[in-house]
């Protein structure tokens, strides 16, 4: 079989323990025999991240702006443990969260779905993606113990020096009070990326806030994807999707009597929590694909899980782990059927497709990783777990024989 040319290459992102170990078995078991594989590649592990005083993270970034296309392994965000454990210079932020910045970017994030897993919600036939807006509310916030009772309020200087005031709460004891805040351009960008991803995928998106409460922060959320989507219309009836707001509480309810199958837009605390929600009721965290989407249509994928730590410390020892490689393995496939259809390459879109269903007939034929052999619902066929070197290998032999 010769292998697949490629045009312009991905911008590849290396990444930290378990995950680092698989992302090199995967590129020289599934990719490098069939792709002639092109990458700009970054290595983003913590030590390099280090020593670069975390400049190859920022040049990543650019570089996808540059390219349009990355593929990024999991990365380990340090804590005080990690500080000292990796001896390092400074507690580096997330690159995840640099990236986003950088690219302005939404995550969308899918359950891959396998029939011999079924959803822990008996309506849902079809995965839910979950898009979240990325930037500002409680993780960019600022916050305030008191001892004492007091006035808080609420204060803004325009930068044309206008001062305008308002009342929070006067407390006749201790108390606790949270500042937060969005951009209106972020508010734009995500509403952009979630339309653009909505029409790319051909699903419904539906948003919800509680604007009822929060009338005017969670208002202009409402206001402008309303505003935004009018640019996106016309387009939205040609492709028989639709655009649904309702409110929070109602989208949840309607969310779980779904049979799913659209994309579910969520402010940034609301898509944390229900992104782990729907991953969690599909199955598995390790079967969720992640891809932030810029609202200039640039795309970078990844897996939606962490760096394995505790298999990594196995792999140290010299043990064989069967840790999960699907998620990271679509990572790839996201990246490079992007790849394909923006450099007009239909054997590497149709090598992405083939790779993806090698992986689902190998689970469904009963051979899987230890995580999903605990969910499995196989009924008559019999269940093999194995490594991840021998799950890769029998997703080898599936891609040779299509």
């Amino acid at each position: 079989m010769s292998r697949i040319m490629m045009k312009t290459p991905l911008v590849e992102m290396d990444g930290d323990e378990m995950t680092r170990i698989l992302w090199k078995m995967i590129k020289e078991e599934l990719l490098l025999p069939f792709i002639d594989l092109k990458t700009e590649y970054y290595d983003l592990g913590l030590e390099n991240r280090d020593r670069t005083n975390d400049q190859v993270t920022i040049d990543s970034a650019e570089a996808t702006k540059k390219y349009g296309v990355a593929v990024k392994c999991a990365t380990i965000t340090p804590n005080v443990q990690r500080m000292s454990e990796y001896n390092l210079h400074e507690m580096w932020k997330s690159p995840n969260g640099t990236i986003r910045a950088i690219l302005d970017g939404t995550v969308f994030r899918t359950p891959i779905t396998v029939s011999l897993i079924h959803p822990a919600v008996r309506s849902w036939e079809a995965p839910i993606t979950i898009a979240r807006h990325a930037y500002g509310d409680v993780y960019k916030n600022t916050e305030l113990r008191t001892k004492e009772g007091g006035t808080a309020e609420l204060v803004f200087t325009s930068d044309s020096g206008e001062v305008t005031r308002q009342l929070i709460q006067k407390l006749d004891g201790p108390g606790v009070f949270q500042g937060m805040h969005n951009k209106e351009s972020s508010i734009r960008s995500f509403a952009h990326s979630c339309f653009q991803f909505a029409l790319d995928t051909r699903q419904s998106l539906w948003f919800g806030t509680k604007d009822t409460i929060s009338k005017i922060y969670d208002g202009a959320f409402k206001e402008i994807m309303a505003e935004v989507f009018e640019e996106y219309k016309d387009r939205f009836e040609e492709a028989g999707i639709e655009y649904f707001y309702t409110l929070i509480d109602d989208a949840v309810a309607r969310v779980i009597r779904s049979k799913g199958g659209f994309i579910w837009a969520c402010k940034n605390y609301d898509g944390d929590v229900m992104s782990d929600m729907v991953s969690t009721a599909f199955g598995s965290l390790a079967m969720m694909t992640s891809v932030l989407v810029s609202p200039d249509g640039k795309y970078e994928y990844e897996a939606a899980h962490g760096t394995v730590t505790r298999h990594y410390y196995r792999y140290l020892k010299g043990e064989k782990t069967s840790t999960n490689p699907v998620a990271t393995i679509f990572a790839w496939t996201g990246a490079l059927r992007k790849r394909g259809e923006l450099d007009k390459i239909p054997e590497l879109v149709s090598f992405a497709d083939q790779l993806e269903k090698a992986c689902i007939d190998t689970i469904e034929s009963g051979i899987m990783t230890k995580d999903l052999a605990l969910l499995a619902d196989a009924g008559e066929i019999p269940i093999q777990t194995v490594d991840s070197e021998d799950f890769l290998k029998e997703v080898r032999k599936r891609i040779e024989d299509q």
